[in-house]
């Protein structure tokens, strides 16, 4: 008897360990789990349903990975099946994907190891190193982790795979992006213009100057185009075009942007010319309509003591190049409209000189960066109007005035139910010249007036003219020959979350922000009732800010907080403004183009075409919308946010992705700014009071003991109850 129930003990503990093993088994081949965390992170958001749902050619996902990766490689593995298989899950009969086994390990290799590796380097995924610690030895081994997206003839991919922020978020773009481009190419009627502006000298002076391989480069390109072509359906064009026997060519060379080499006579050590005079220009001119991207061919840059070099372009990444230009194109993404005069901050940063480099803080790169992978972007200029097909117009740090013609385009704009991103300075600072001493003097800050300022008063927003300081600000790290320790930047406001309106959806995941010489707004409620407009403070200042006007001065001393602390208040620092917009022209006569510099007016304009009548018996009717469909306004006092020093490369800070959430939300694709936000991992914990700390601190230094002892005795107590209860019921 006690024999067969021993057995039966050791057969359900193996019954017990079966259950569990098949368990996991399951856990690892069955798709099925929860998301438990606040924001979704591990759920697929409705816009990559709906990329995948409403796919109309078959979409192919080829996965390079290597097997058996160290941490935490794996753990990205094991989320890329998983969220491939939620697409999978979510999408309709066109999608499909497949992980491939790339081994790397030394030693012989199947065949079908060598063909996956053959095949990943055919689609332009190689392998990176990584780090991996065994026994405590640090070692270095090969993996590939790249994906490659075939759809239809379009071959996209993403190279490197090496964490999963944001992933979902790139495979969804990725997938949209590739839908919208064969839409594009099947609906186009007109080719696009791959032409190789080329001067047959450059062979000639090739040597001289270390450019061996010149003279094959147009062939190669011939070959890279006619491989793409097979990409893009046949609507590529392709032609050499030589600037010194085309007439029209040299006239398009400004407008192209060419670089032109030019040289005098070389000669030998006899004196004989070797190569006589000339100039060239080599580049790639995509085209399509009045849009165009140039690719240099030629690249000069400047090394000490060597003066000027010239090398030719990589063509191994040139195919890659010139499909990031069409793509710029022909507009498969929707189109969005920069001002691109009055002062504005530079998309693309200045241009320098040739063999300079570009300063990495010139310009809105980052920005521009980050705008354009989603986004068509249009440089505009307001005296020829905003073109169509634009939805949202971005105005960045304007310090020119805009004429009245200037402002009803941007008027009228809105009302046909666009939206305007404004990223208004109310100052601009000028750097001033070395006094008669020989000392830098500190910036001169002028107050700025664009015009801007009237149409935004009169839809209930008022700009003031002033800086806001704020003790919950940017501290800066010294160098340690300056004593080192930490700075204080009053002008740089830290916004934390309790001063974030996360009732906003593209505000929601943003946790804190950093401002940089920012103006505080006002919204009054009267004039917002009476347009029929909604206004909403995106974000505030701490409770302990206060304001700079007048002499603006930011040395440290001048930036003290005031010793009373009723002189400091909360000041809202961007807003959103929507509804019918009420136009600022209403009931005024509608502003006239003015004439080109130079130019006399047209002397038949004012002719009189009403036989001697009334001259307003011809009326504009209909010339101007004064009451507009419904649209928005994202209004920020400071342009410098979008510099490359507080918008970083990548894209993964919280300034980016705020500022990206806003541009989609105007745009319409609150999906979009919804799926980056959850991945916004940045959650730092709320302020607490001098006593809330004291007593946390108390708590998990003797609370929690004294809470242990108190339990233990509660236990004790209990088991000597039963105890004596046990005790009195055997002694009856």
């Amino acid at each position: 008897m006690n024999k067969r129930i021993k057995l039966g003990k050791y057969y359900r503990f193996l019954v017990y360990v079966a259950v569990v093993i098949l368990v996991n088994i399951a856990g690892q081949n069955l798709f099925l789990r929860s998301d438990l965390t606040s924001n979704g992170i591990y759920s697929l958001s409705e816009a990559s349903r709906d990329a995948v749902g409403n796919l109309s050619e078959p979409l192919t996902i080829n996965v390079f990975f290597t097997k058996n990766l160290p941490a935490p490689h794996n753990n990205t593995e094991r989320y890329l099946r998983d969220l491939l298989e939620e697409y999978s899950v979510h999408s309709n009969r066109y999608f499909n994907y497949r992980f491939y086994d790339v081994s790397t390990e030394e030693g012989d290799l199947g065949e079908d190891e060598k063909r996956n590796q053959q095949l990943a380097r055919d689609f332009g995924i190689q392998p990176i190193q990584i780090q991996d610690v065994e026994q405590d030895e640090v070692k270095f081994k090969r993996a590939y982790m790249g994906m490659v997206f075939i759809h239809g003839d379009v071959v996209d991919k993403i190279p490197t795979i090496t964490s999963t922020d944001g992933l979902e978020y790139t495979i969804t773009s990725k997938i949209e992006k590739m839908n919208n481009k064969i839409s594009a190419l099947v609906g186009m009627q007109e080719p696009v213009s791959v032409k190789l502006i080329f001067s047959p000298a450059l062979i000639d002076i090739a040597p001289q100057v270390r450019m061996e391989g010149i003279s094959e480069m147009p062939s190669r390109i011939e070959e890279i185009v006619r491989e793409l072509g097979g990409k893009y359906y046949g609507k590529l064009e392709y032609s050499v075009v030589d600037p010194a026997a085309d007439a029209a060519a040299k006239e398009e060379n400004s407008r192209y942007n060419l670089v032109t080499l030019r040289w005098r006579d070389i000669t030998d050590a006899t004196g004989a010319v070797v190569v006589p005079a000339g100039q060239g220009a080599a580049a790639i001119v995509v085209e399509k309509g009045e849009k165009f991207r140039t690719l240099p061919l030629i690249e000069i840059f400047n090394v000490p003591l060597f003066g000027t070099q010239y090398q030719l372009a990589d063509i191994a990444t040139l195919s890659e190049r010139i499909g990031e230009a069409i793509d710029d194109v022909i507009d498969i993404n929707k189109r969005i409209g920069y001002l691109a005069s009055h002062g504005t901050a530079p998309l693309r940063g200045g241009q320098p000189m040739p063999g300079q480099p570009q300063p990495p803080s010139t310009g809105l790169t980052n920005f521009n960066a980050l705008l354009s992978e989603n986004y068509s972007v249009s440089e505009i200029t307001l005296s020829e109007g905003i073109p169509d097909g634009i939805d949202c117009l971005i105005i960045a740090g304007p310090k020119e005035t805009l004429s009245d013609y200037e402002l009803f385009q941007i008027d009228q704009f809105l009302m046909m139910g666009k939206s305007l991103a404004i990223f208004h300075d109310s100052f601009d600072e000028m750097n001033m010249p070395q006094n008669q001493m020989g000392r830098q003097q500190g910036p001169v800050f002028l107050p700025v007036s664009t015009g801007l300022e009237k149409m935004l008063d009169h839809w209930g927003v008022s700009i003031k003219q002033s800086y806001v300081l704020d003790k919950s600000c940017f501290e800066q790290q010294l160098p340690r020959q300056y004593g080192g320790g930490k700075q204080t930047i009053y002008f740089a406001p830290v916004i934390k979350d309790d001063k974030i309106n996360d009732g906003l959806d593209f505000m929601k995941y943003v946790k804190s922000l950093v401002m940089l010489k920012v103006s505080p707004l006002e919204l009054r409620e009267d004039a917002l009732a009476a347009a029929g407009l909604t206004g909403d403070v995106v974000f505030s200042s701490s409770d302990e800010s206060w304001e700079m006007s007048g002499r603006i001065d930011f040395s440290p001393w001048a930036m003290q907080p005031p010793d009373d602390p009723a002189d400091m208040e909360s000041f809202p620092l961007a807003v959103l403004i929507s509804g019918e917009f009420p136009s600022w022209f209403a009931g005024k006569p509608v502003p006239g183009k003015p004439s080109p510099e130079g130019e006399e007016a047209d002397s038949t304009a004012a002719a009189d075409v009403s036989g001697g009548q009334e001259p307003d018996l011809v009326t504009d009717e209909g010339a101007a919308i004064e009451m507009g469909r419904p649209g928005k306004i994202f209004l920020i006092t400071s342009s410098e946010i979008l510099g490359n020093n507080i918008i970083d490369e990548a894209g993964a800070s919280t300034q980016a992705t705020f500022i990206m959430n806003v541009i989609d939300h105007l745009n319409g694709r609150d999906a979009y700014a919804d799926m980056r936000g959850k991945s916004q991992r940045f959650n730092p914990l709320r302020d607490t009071s001098a006593g809330a700390r004291t007593f946390v601190k108390t708590l998990n230094i003797a609370g929690l003991p004294v809470l242990v002892v108190a339990l233990g005795i509660v236990v004790w107590a209990r088991r000597s109850g039963r105890k004596r209860r046990i005790q009195a019921m055997f002694a009856k």
